[in-house]
């Protein structure tokens, strides 16, 4: 019997005393999914891709085999600081050394000895008078190379000084194309040797005034015993004037000028007391000597060195020629001026290109 307000809930989920039923949590059925129904929700809606501007295709120009060659030709000479002028300032084209290397050239081939240097040229601009140091190559065509040593010569410095290569930190190292750089380098039959330096310039700072400026007034050095030296030919002698306030450097030329003339307008412009004629001229003949004494030993070794040569080397002697290539003229460009002269122990180029 039910007390009063009490619901009875009959099992089967009918109703009792006129309430609706409520769903049973137990047992009560769920409605299934049609097939279509569970496919609808099965399809993913594609999502929405941004779409990017299409890029225009970059290209790079290959670089060419032997287009550093002139830059890993290290400038002998050259003041440190000027280096990225020399190399960046201009767009120098140097395809005229790379087209020698090449089938056809002049150098294709052949066992080719390299070294640069700048030549400091003045061109007019806008802005009036400006310096420009061109880079110009030497390629020596030899079998062997053509010296192991550098002259230091300095304006200031009262003698020249020869010097191994290797004292100053530079040696001739192969140079390899770009097109042989990722092959194995020690089995290769190198035909172009390049003059290297391995003193960095971040450690310039750490070196002595007269250190850097060895480097910077050396030149290639090359001693050919079948070509008479300069010096051995020379008839002069420098000398200072015996002047008490300022000497002044002066040239006494043996073979052309008289001795007493010499004097005697030495004296006559005040660079000479009259009293110290006698001293100066005794000082004049001992350099005379020495000078005659020092061409006629270089004639002597020269002449040995022949005479101990085998006929191979003398032959390569004979054989060796010197190349000197600038850039190519271009509006870009300064124009510059060309010249066969390399050095004073080179001498002059068999060809300018």
């Amino acid at each position: 019997m039910a007390l009063p307000n009490q619901q009875i809930v009959d099992n089967g989920g009918g109703t009792v005393n006129g309430d609706k039923k409520k769903p049973s949590l137990r047992g009560g059925k769920r409605k299934r999914k049609t097939k279509k129904e569970a496919e609808k929700k099965d399809v993913k809606k594609p999502r929405a891709t941004r779409t990017r501007p299409q890029q225009e295709t970059e290209y790079f120009e290959d670089k060419r085999n032997l287009e550093d060659l002139w830059k890993a030709a290290f400038p002998v000479g050259t003041e440190w600081h000027k280096l990225d002028a020399v190399y960046n300032e201009f767009n120098w084209d140097f395809k005229t050394l790379e087209e020698a290397f090449e089938e056809g050239g002049i150098l294709y081939g052949k066992k080719v000895f390299v070294f640069g240097f700048a030549e400091p040229q003045y061109f007019y601009d806008t802005e009036g008078k400006k310096m420009v140091h061109v880079p110009s190559v030497v390629a020596v065509e030899s079998p062997f190379p053509p010296s192991d040593k550098l002259a230091i010569t300095s304006i200031q410095g009262a003698a020249e000084e020869i010097v191994p290569m290797k004292q100053m930190k530079m040696d001739w190292v192969p140079y390899i194309p770009f097109e042989t750089r990722d092959k194995q380098v020690d089995r290769m039959n190198f035909q172009i040797f390049i003059m290297g330096c391995t003193q960095r310039r971040s450690a310039l700072r750490h070196l002595k005034e007269d250190r850097i400026k060895k480097f910077e007034y050396s030149l290639p050095y090359f001693y050919n015993p079948f070509v008479e030296d300069a010096l051995e030919q020379s008839t002069e002698v420098d000398i200072l004037s015996p002047s008490d306030s300022e000497p002044e450097p002066l040239v006494f030329d043996w073979k052309y000028t008289k001795l007493q003339e010499f004097v005697d307008d030495l004296i006559e412009g005040e660079l000479l007391a009259a009293e110290k004629e006698d001293e100066f001229k005794e000082f004049v003949k001992e350099q005379v000597r020495a000078a005659k004494k020092a061409n006629r030993e270089a004639r002597e070794a020269r002449e040995k060195a022949i005479e101990e040569m085998s006929e191979e080397t003398k032959e390569a002697f004979q054989s060796i020629k010197f190349y000197k290539f600038y850039p190519r003229p271009s509006p870009h460009v300064p124009t510059f001026l060309t010249s066969s002269f390399i050095n004073r122990y080179y001498g002059k180029a068999h060809q300018v290109l």
